[in-house]
């Protein structure tokens, strides 16, 4: 039989219990509702203890060594870090799973990309070893990830260049994209797949034209070929960088795109953008890059209208 301790000495033995559980719960929530084995155990926790929680349904297994924290259902942010943890000190989200979590494409329910020097292998788990330099490592949402420009580099060796295009024109929507740093990225993975086609993007994204953004070339391309007004582009309205800027005659237009619902708040801060920016007397136009392809002369035509005529509460001739 264990003795039994004095009042105080239970007293305080219960306090670190509590505590301890408080900062385990918090970890879990902070890591999308999953822990590993060895945060477990750098908490304090026994290997049977860990049994004992898995018995009873306080954990469960995801990956081995892995677990969700009460509730086997995780979301997919979930199912992103507990592959991460799985593979080991280092491991990051990329490749398809590591654009889905920078919101330039749709999360899908299949295998998980993992980047990883360990190359340990999991079911569910896709990992790709290969060298990764500390200029291409972030976090986002708590989660380990290749930097954005790494995320398309690997992504190139993922999936076809149509999608791979979509995929930069999205990361440039939502004002991510720098193409220094895809070029730094270009230069230090020799020997790879990815190169002809990152090549041919780092091409494409070199328009001789003023502008930082793929976005904005097509704008100022389609306003020189229809003979329209040149914009003003990188330039801040109401301290957030806009695409193009007709100051004279308040007109702003943003390119768009499907919202994925990976990036909901995305979709929903660029509304409350404009919702402002016409509160304060301007007026924003959405052009999506299908439009901006294949009806330049309709949206051509829409813009020469708006420039032609007078924003709301100006009269002719004030």
């Amino acid at each position: 039989m264990r003795p039994q301790l004095p009042a105080r000495q239970a007293r305080d033995r219960r306090r670190r219990i509590s505590k301890r559980e408080r900062e385990i719960v918090a970890l879990g929530n902070r890591q999308h509702g999953v822990i590993s084995r060895r945060q477990l155990l750098d908490f304090g926790l026994g290997v049977r203890t860990i049994g004992r929680r898995l018995e009873t349904g306080r954990l469960h297994r995801l990956h081995r060594e892995v677990y969700a924290v009460g509730d086997p259902r995780v979301s997919v942010r979930g199912r992103w870090m507990a592959a991460v943890l799985a593979c080991g000190e280092g491991a990051l989200l990329s490749h398809r799973s590591g654009a889905a979590l920078w919101g330039l494409m749709r999360p899908t329910r299949d295998v998980v990309d993992v980047t990883s020097s360990s190359g340990r292998r999991r079911p569910g788990i896709a990992v790709h070893e290969c060298a990764v330099f500390d200029e291409d490592r972030s976090e986002l949402a708590g989660i380990p990830v290749t930097s954005l420009a790494r995320t398309i580099f690997d992504l190139a060796e993922a999936i076809d260049e149509e999608r791979l295009i979509r995929a930069v024109e999205e990361a440039d929507r939502l004002k991510l994209l720098r193409v220094s740093e895809l070029e730094a990225v270009y230069a230090r993975c020799p020997g790879r797949r990815a190169l002809a086609p990152i090549r041919r993007l780092l091409d494409d994204l070199r328009a001789p034209v003023e502008t930082r953004s793929p976005l904005e070339d097509r704008i100022v391309a389609l306003c020189r070929e229809y003979e329209l007004p040149m914009p003003a582009t990188n330039v801040n309205v109401l301290d957030h960088e806009v695409d193009a800027l007709w100051p004279e005659q308040r007109l702003i237009v943003e390119a768009d795109s499907v919202a994925f619902h990976s990036h909901r708040a995305a979709f929903e801060r660029d509304r409350e953008r404009d919702a402002a920016r016409q509160v304060a007397g301007y007026r924003v136009i959405r052009l999506t890059h299908r439009r901006l392809e294949r009806e330049p002369a309709a949206v051509a035509d829409e813009l020469r209208s708006l420039l032609n005529s007078n924003p709301p509460g100006v009269r002719a001739g004030s």
